[in-house]
């Protein structure tokens, strides 16, 4: 790879992200140019596109099928009924509205990946918010954050915690055991930092609107099956990967999205090709085109080159490697979506820890799991400086996308310096949190 065509790759890079920063153009677009450039540049050829696929191919197929689950749920009106409920319990309250916007995503968020979480729940939070004459870009922002931050309760609440645990071999059950408090700690960091942040709606009261009547559920039957196939890829996240067949997480939202549209064709609600005309296929092209940008840095040798570098820096001191990639990560989380910093950060790692003579030469190939113990807290470090990460800024997150497209539709843009402004502090809070996390974990695991 020649020294110019490490630089085009760069300065793309640096465009790109400049680019959706400062609302220069649609952000699948840059992304979709960025890739096209590099195309036109012999740095990204058939080779390497279809490895960004093989990496994306998990995270997105987890997100694609969780938006159509979550489409057909959106027609079912039991979260119309869910919407009513949260009104009435705020009691006209702002402090009970963040507190009960915890309790409504973070739940949600251990079970469905996050962005499918706030596609899902974005009507009911701007319903709410709008009768309580609330700004729903901070409702919104938040909601975003806590689902990002719920995101590490659970293996599958979020594409970057997937992609790390899958690229490891850990387990839906191993997870629980060794992240989830951590998860716990990253939620209950904004639950904190609310009344100071939105200390307006915090302090907010207003005479809740006149009850409406209850929405009828007019296909009883249909909203049935809607549900059982969400409790079905619930159950199948959990002991999926314990079965015979080994269904693993990817497959999972596949199933699920395939029942789901099932449910939707037999019920004769509406057609197929209507509610796959609804799912955000803006931000899974911004996502695949994103991916493809990170493969051109592999080609390019920088991120092994970095991989040395860790070596030179931190020689074998494994906790060092965590803390500088739970803070390194987190703001290049902040700067590009997380899960293609992941897949990058997969591929430095590894490299370093082959060079710190820590894993065979074998542990680069795909499929390896026979990780030592000493190696799990750097990859759980890059779990939440990716996660993390993600809630600085507005293109952090898959989820922070989402949520400003909701709110766009319904006549708030959410600006990148506003995202930052509430997004930076408790990403910095959160990101010092998990750091504790992870020593304590490593203090534990050395015993």
């Amino acid at each position: 790879m020649s020294q110019l065509q490490i630089t085009i790759t760069l300065v793309v890079f640096v465009v790109v992200i400049l680019a959706i920063a400062f609302d220069v153009v649609d952000m699948a677009l840059a992304s979709l140019l960025g890739v096209s450039v590099l195309v036109a540049c012999g740095i990204l050829g058939e080779t390497e596109i279809i490895a960004a696929t093989r990496t994306a191919g998990g995270p997105l197929l987890l997100l694609f099928g969780g938006m159509v689950v979550a489409r057909i749920l959106s027609t079912t009106g039991v979260f119309e009924r869910v919407g009513n409920l949260y009104l009435r319990a705020t009691r006209g309250s702002g402090r009970r509205f963040l507190l009960l916007l915890f309790l409504l995503v973070a739940p949600l968020c251990a079970l469905l990946p996050n962005a499918t979480t706030v596609v899902l729940l974005a009507p009911i939070v701007i319903r709410v918010a709008q009768a309580l004459e609330i700004d729903i870009a901070p409702a919104m922002i938040l909601t975003a954050i806590i689902s990002n931050s719920a995101g590490l309760l659970t293996l599958v609440g979020d594409p970057a915690t997937f992609l790390v645990g899958s690229a490891i071999g850990m387990s839906f059950g191993e997870y629980l055991r060794k992240v989830s408090l951590g998860g716990v700690a990253a939620v209950l960091v904004p639950l904190l930092l609310a009344p100071l942040l939105m200390r307006g709606i915090w302090r907010l009261r207003r005479p809740l609107p006149q009850p409406q009547p209850e929405p009828p559920i007019e296909h009883p039957w249909f909203a049935a099956g809607a549900l059982l196939t969400l409790a079905a890829m619930v159950v199948l996240f959990v002991v999926g990967e314990e079965l015979p067949t080994k269904i693993v997480p990817p497959a999972v939202a596949v199933i699920g999205a395939s029942l789901a549209l099932l449910t939707a064709y037999a019920a004769k609600i509406e057609p197929v090709d209507r509610i796959l005309h609804d799912i955000d296929w803006k931000t899974l092209l911004f996502l695949a085109g994103i991916f493809c940008l990170v493969e051109a840095f592999t080609k390019t040798g920088l991120l092994q080159l970095m991989a040395l570098k860790l070596h030179g820096w931190f020689g074998t001191e494994l906790m060092l490697v965590a803390m500088a990639l739970i803070a390194g990560v987190g703001v290049l989380s902040s700067l590009l979506a997380n899960v293609p910093v992941v897949a990058g950060s997969l591929v430095m790692i590894k490299g370093y820890l082959v060079a710190a003579s820590v894993v065979p030469e074998m542990a680069l190939a795909p499929g390896y799991s026979d990780w030592p113990a000493q190696t799990l807290p750097v990859f759980i470090a890059m779990m939440f400086g990716a996660t993390l990460g993600g809630n600085a800024t507005l293109i952090g997150a898959s989820a922070n996308v989402v949520a400003a497209g909701a709110c766009a539709n319904h006549g708030r843009r959410i600006s990148f310096a506003g995202f930052l402004r509430y997004g930076l502090p408790i990403m910095v809070c959160q990101l010092a949190v998990g750091a504790l996390y992870v020593q304590g974990l490593a203090r534990f695991t050395a015993r």
